[in-house]
């Protein structure tokens, strides 16, 4: 029998839960739209997070879908067996539903009967209980009922077996993780007692709970489901007899990573006095890293984001210039066409799946190539940077803070600025390094627990405010500026909205102000907001706006604001039509005010506003579908 290949897995996923009366919706953007709390999609249930909460998903209760993600919290782990930067995340919901014994048997059947995984290889773990919520023996009977042996069931702590909520406040639960035995010889204990030898591939969240303000935690009027599972690890699993003994040599993935070391003229690990099995190591550590970071960084600009200084820019820059620090310990030449040429590799083996890959891959070697030159600029400024450093110093030691500088500014890992100090008789403080690499960390970590501190896709009466506004702001825009005018880029926190928009020139002041007015006449006649559903096609033969383009299922929200009902002629036709998955104020009139604070560049022919909306009361009905 021909082994699964990772593409047959995927659509084995699609076809079950089809199968299983599950819609089939498309994967979102790695980008999330309006989600200030996270800079990726990182996991396939953000871009459900409304419908979780209660809105009514165009495509029902049940839904399936392949979810590319982004997730950088275990950048440090990647290069060994398992973990990656970008990966994709098979993902199915329940929305009020069925919920755990379905669930379950659900996913017991994927595994065992469809992928054929043995049921001595698998393990499961569940909630442990608290003060808050029971331990789940629910889920745990389940899983014996399926066949899973109870010394297979193992008892895990909040930390490991519970979700959310991803802020303060909002929608949790337990959640049941499926495993696979890794380890030496028979499989033994469960995740609770031999937790480095089991692989985790999957896990099923049940959403019963929401934590309130006052930090009690309520049961949920409704019940979801929501599973993910990792293709990537799937894919390894599925392929070991066939001799792949990690992700990175699945049948996707090995073609990258042997496109890596075909560029490999020398190693700069073989003059560092290693024995062979060293050397081969940290070699492969080094081609993993590249063979990661570019597949990350191709999806990462092939949906829009482009290297800078801020937030998914900044990602994206470190993963780049990472890869590139990567290729020049194994000898390989980066002045342009290191990155394009892995690039290639990518598209091939992912393109048919990702069609946008092939649509954009001009741009995306143009990036690279554009950042791989301007990387090789850097690196001759830090090498100009190292040697004033040795000038500087006072006795044979490097300090930690300009050790790291060198680093954190110019890209040099602290094992080059190491061999760099050797060869001038001089040492590096490593403990100086490490102490101020950590207190950054802890800065970057601070700052970003701030910025992102409303959860996980806030739906509060500000942010349901503010994206109606944007609504209004984008129409007034293609009235102002003309119907060119696009979205590309939106993010609200809860006290200003950020809107990007394509246009070739700075607005003048009188646009701005113009755009300003239209928005606040539009509040001023309290215009009512409604949705409705209809398909794609219907959206666009209707004239609604919105990015057309493969996050879209057959079926779409349009959501219309006006015509009035006051009286007021100019606004006869909706003032905005536009698809979205809401939430919306009921009527413009609780948006209170407008104002544009800032306009400028975000990047080229695509500029930014930011703007707020102020008063209006502090309770809101949100809009609900038309009659």
């Amino acid at each position: 029998m021909r082994p699964l290949t990772t593409d047959d897995i995927r659509q084995a996923y699609l076809d079950f839960f089809r199968d299983h009366d599950h819609a089939v919706i498309p994967g979102a953007p790695l980008v999330p739209e309006n989600d200030p709390t996270v800079l990726f999609t990182t996991a396939g249930m953000h871009p459900l997070v409304p419908y979780l909460l209660g809105e009514a998903h165009p495509a029902g209760k049940r839904l399936v879908d392949v979810q590319r993600c982004v997730r950088t919290q275990d950048i440090d782990e990647v290069g060994d067996e398992s973990h990656l930067t970008m990966f994709e995340m098979l993902g199915r919901w329940s929305l009020g539903d069925y919920f755990k014994e379905s669930a379950i048997e659900m996913s017991f059947e994927f595994l065992t009967r469809v992928l054929e995984m043995p049921l001595e290889m698998l393990a499961v773990s569940c909630f442990e209980g608290d003060a808050v919520a029971p331990k789940d023996e629910e889920s745990a009977g389940y899983w014996k009922k399926m066949g899973i042996p109870e010394e297979r069931i193992g008892f895990l702590p909040k930390a490991k077996n519970w979700w959310g909520p991803a802020g303060a406040t909002g929608p949790c639960g337990p959640d049941s993780e499926m495993f696979t035995w890794i380890g030496e010889g028979e499989p033994q204990g469960n995740p609770a007692t031999h937790e480095n030898e089991w692989l985790e591939i999957g896990n099923d969240v049940f959403i019963q709970y929401t934590k309130t303000p006052e930090g009690t935690f309520e049961p949920l009027r409704q019940k979801n489901v929501d599973e993910g599972m990792g293709l990537d690890r799937l894919a390894w699993i599925l392929q070991r007899e066939e001799g792949a003994q990690n992700v990175f040599e699945t049948d996707r993935m090995k073609p990258i990573l042997e496109a890596v070391f075909d560029l490999q003229e020398h190693s700069a690990f073989a003059a560092k006095n290693r024995d062979e099995e060293q050397i081969h190591r940290e070699e492969t550590r080094a081609a993993r890293i590249i063979t990661d970071h570019l597949r990350a960084a191709i999806f990462i600009i092939a949906d829009g984001v482009a290297p800078s200084n801020v937030d998914q820019g900044y990602v994206l820059r470190r993963l780049i210039r990472r890869a590139i620090r990567s290729a020049r310990t194994l000898g390989i030449e980066h002045r342009g066409e290191f990155s394009p040429t892995i690039a290639r590799a990518v598209i091939k083996e992912y393109g048919e799946f990702y069609a946008h890959l092939h649509e954009r891959e001009a741009v995306i070697l143009a990036t690279l190539r554009q950042e791989e030159e301007q990387f090789g600029r850097t690196i001759q400024e830090g090498l100009k940077r190292f040697e004033k450093t040795v000038k500087e110093i006072s006795g044979s030691t490097i300090d930690g803070i300009s050790a790291f500088h060198l680093y954190d500014t110019y890209g040099f890992p602290l094992e080059l600025t190491k061999e760099m100090a050797k060869e001038q008789g001089l040492n590096v403080d490593e403990a100086g390094f490490k102490k101020t690499f950590e207190e950054h960390q802890d800065k970057s970590r601070a700052g970003a627990e701030k910025k992102f501190k409303g959860g996980l896709a806030d739906h509060s009466a500000e942010t349901t405010k503010l994206h109606t506004a944007t609504h209004l702001l984008n129409a007034a825009l293609r009235k102002v500026l003309g119907n060119h005018v696009s979205q590309k880029g939106s993010n609200i926190t809860a006290g200003r909205l950020r809107f990007d928009f394509n246009h070739p020139d700075k607005m003048t002041q009188e646009q701005i102000k113009e755009v300003e007015k239209l928005v606040n006449e539009a509040i001023k006649a309290d215009l009512p907001v409604s949705f409705h559903t209809t398909t794609v096609e219907g959206a666009k033969k209707e004239g609604a706006i919105g990015v057309f383009d493969e996050r879209y299922g057959s079926e779409v929200k349009v959501y219309v604001v006006g015509p009035s009902d006051h009286g007021h002629g100019e606004f006869i036709e909706p003032f905005s039509k536009e698809i979205c998955g809401g939430p919306h104020v009921a009527h413009t009139g609780m948006l209170g005010s407008f104002a544009i604070q800032k306009e400028e560049s975000s990047s080229a022919g695509v500029r930014r506003i930011k703007a707020v909306v102020e008063g209006g009361p502090k309770e809101i009905d949100v809009a609900k579908e038309a009659a």
